[in-house]
């Protein structure tokens, strides 16, 4: 059977200092969800055509020439557009432009998921955000926890590696995202750089 085609889909991290350290924002996904139920997730979803025209400001040079590896420019805006959408939807805050936020990695789920996604997954600091944190329901469990309580949850094992990634990032001043790939060959999970 020939795998199912990956869709476009951007995530947001968002992340704020706390007594811990840094604290991420992450929500439980419900029972009845057909994609990782019952798994705690970064807020985010799929691309849509409406995200085009949501466009504001520009993504940072340093953030788009990473993308740029991989995406034309207009549509690495545009999914940075829907994954401050998907969160402003899921969690009810909300970033005013595409600037305010920074690139990790991509990820593609394996050929065997009946569903499949090529997600782009971006951070930001909470504190750039507006509005209360409550959102749609979608996410439920929806809290800035640390980071090493994060990595204790049920989360995908891409999702355990962006923890971890983002530990990195704001562990050591002036570390550099990567432009991390995150896919499977052969089942074999590889991470390589675009």
């Amino acid at each position: 059977m020939r795998p199912a085609r990956p869709r476009d889909a951007a995530s947001l991290v968002l992340w704020r200092a706390g007594p811990e350290g840094p604290e991420v924002l992450m929500g439980r996904r419900s029972s009845r969800h057909r994609f990782l139920p019952d798994m705690f997730v970064f807020p985010g979803g799929r691309l849509d055509a409406e995200d085009y025209a949501r466009i504001k400001g520009a993504l940072r040079p340093e953030v788009a020439r990473r993308m740029a590896l991989h995406v034309e420019a207009r549509k690495a805006a545009a999914l940075g557009a829907a994954a401050i959408r998907e969160t402003e939807e899921e969690t009810g805050l909300k970033l005013e432009h595409l600037g305010q936020l920074d690139y990790v990695a991509r990820a593609i789920t394996p050929p065997a998921s009946p569903i499949r996604f090529h997600g782009r997954f971006f951070f930001a600091d909470a504190g750039a955000t507006e509005g209360t944190l409550g959102g749609s329901g979608e996410l439920i469990d929806l809290a800035f926890r640390p980071i090493r309580v994060s990595l204790a949850l049920r989360v995908a094992d891409i999702t355990e590696f962006i923890l971890g990634e983002i530990d990195r990032l704001l562990g050591a001043p002036g570390a550099k995202p990567a432009a991390i790939f995150w896919h499977y060959r052969n089942g074999r999970r590889i991470v390589s750089h675009d």
